[in-house]
């Protein structure tokens, strides 16, 4: 077997190692991307930063920090390849399995007015780089990827300023008042403990509480003190983990390939583009149980519109500026990802605009596509059809 030696230092010598090194990076980065918005969010929170700001811009980055990250290494690295196809895969993914699994299970209402703008976006996007793709020269130029990264913007200006709405209007509910039976003194413990009179046990206990406490001048919120180290913590390794992570997956990815004889166009869509679905998936499991559809379905569509209008543009900045080259977008790309892309999206969203809810059978639908995508990608492959 071939050898080669990862950046990390880790050398391996067969395949078996290379799939270790890559499901380990899968798993890293869906956990360190888990720690990384709950410290992430936290973190704002306590720092004085209004909650539909936290919602609109550093969870919905946070939640796809894994596609940017594992798709900008593949790019400073050369692998185009994976780079795009881990960016459209994972929109394929999320929409053709993810999505699809949601609507089978509980399909969802909506109100248009807070999806229409995010769908339109997402619809855009695909077309405006399908149409790049599908040029003569088959690249993503610097000044194509600032007309992609346009669209990105719009995105979270629109999210800003839904988000503020949606702000404004909770504001106006009554706030709900602490039971009688919870006293703070402000006086001894500005606002952070409860008070009991006394020097006995209680008092002992009281004073022992509000010494763990802190309160945060800024917001007024109460703490515990052993939260800021904890979750400071969580910040760092959740990180590093996601760093790492998708450095073992952009080099095992390719490795990979390499040994196999797939292309990475291949293993982006595929492999890469799950695992750094993951997080999509979890989320969607968890709402299904908890039947609350209509979360997995903004997180997918959130996700979406970042993955292709975030991710490609740093791409084709990050080959612009380390190699002087454009970006390179591969037959397949051109032909099946980019077309399937904009098909499941318009599958998903244009039926949900027109009847204001999501049905069953989109999900069906949806399901039987991505099949039909995985199938023909691996049938292409072993050379039984010829497409590209």
């Amino acid at each position: 077997m071939t050898s080669f030696l990862l950046s990390s230092g880790l050398s391996v010598t067969n395949t078996v190692g290379c799939l270790f090194l890559l499901a380990l990076g899968i798993i890293l980065v869906v956990k360190g991307g888990d720690w990384f918005v709950d410290a992430a969010s936290w973190i704002a929170e306590v720092s004085g930063i209004p909650t539909f700001i936290i919602g609109a811009t550093i969870v919905s980055i946070a939640t796809t920090l894994p596609e940017i990250l594992v798709s900008s290494i593949a790019a400073s690295q050369g692998s185009a390849g994976l780079a795009i196809g881990n960016a459209v895969g994972s929109v394929n993914c999320n929409i053709g399995l993810i999505l699809a699994i949601s609507l089978l299970f509980i399909p969802s209402k909506f109100k248009r007015k807070d999806y229409a703008a995010k769908m339109a976006l997402l619809l855009i996007a695909i077309s405006v780089l399908w149409a790049v793709s599908a040029t003569a020269d088959k690249v993503v130029n610097w000044w194509e990827a600032l007309i992609v990264l346009a669209i990105f913007l719009a995105f979270m200006t629109e999210n800003l300023l839904s988000a503020k709405k949606h702000s404004s209007q909770l504001a106006i509910e009554e706030p709900v008042e602490a039971p009688d039976s919870v006293k703070f003194d402000n006086a001894t413990s500005n606002g952070s403990g409860v008070s009991v009179s006394g020097n006995g046990v209680l008092s002992y206990y009281a004073e022992a509480q509000n010494s763990k406490l802190l309160t945060i001048k800024r917001t007024g919120m109460v703490i515990e003190k052993a939260d800021i180290g904890k979750n400071i913590l969580k910040f760092i390794i959740g990180a590093g983990c996601i760093v790492l992570g998708a450095q073992l997956m952009c080099d095992n990815g390719s490795e990979l390939a390499r040994i196999a004889s797939v292309p990475e166009d291949i293993i982006g869509v595929t492999i890469l583009a799950v695992g750094t679905s993951l997080p999509e998936l979890v989320t969607t499991i968890t709402s299904i149980a908890k039947k609350k559809a209509d979360l997995s379905v903004g997180n997918i569509i959130g996700a979406n519109v970042i993955d292709i209008s975030l991710i490609l543009p740093l791409c084709a900045f990050i080959s612009a500026g380390k190699f002087g080259t454009t970006l390179p977008i591969s037959a397949q790309s051109a032909v099946i990802d980019f077309p399937f892309c904009l098909a499941v999206a318009a599958v998903a969203v244009i039926p949900a605009l027109i009847a204001g809810r999501f049905k069953r059978w989109q999900g069906a639908v949806l399901l039987a596509g991505y099949v039909a995508y995985i199938t023909l990608l691996v049938l292409n492959t072993v050379q039984i059809v010829h497409i590209f």
